[in-house]
């Protein structure tokens, strides 16, 4: 198991159900790490789902680092004020 695991390309409203649980699965697993590096086609949907995770994180006693976080989904974060939410390491 990595400790680190990534989002994928794309992070939206239809793909944001089965992004929560995949990367559930590797919280559950041990993951303190999400790296987003690859993602280019996203929505708010994707600021909820790594909250989410963050959630799962902290259920376990851990924390989870958003890695590679993309300027534009960094933006979006700050206009609705969840940036604080998301511990963002580059």
């Amino acid at each position: 198991m990595s400790e680190r695991f990534a989002t994928g390309a794309n992070l939206t409203h239809a793909s944001a159900n089965a992004a929560l649980a995949a990367g559930i699965e590797q919280i559950a697993a041990g993951a303190t790490a999400v790296d987003c590096t690859a993602l280019t086609q996203f929505d708010s949907s994707a600021l909820a789902v790594l909250i989410a995770w963050q959630r799962a994180a902290r259920e376990r006693g851990a924390a989870l680092a958003v890695l590679n976080l993309p300027p534009a989904l960094a933006s979006l974060a700050r206009a609705y004020g969840v940036d604080t939410l998301l511990h963002e390491r580059h």
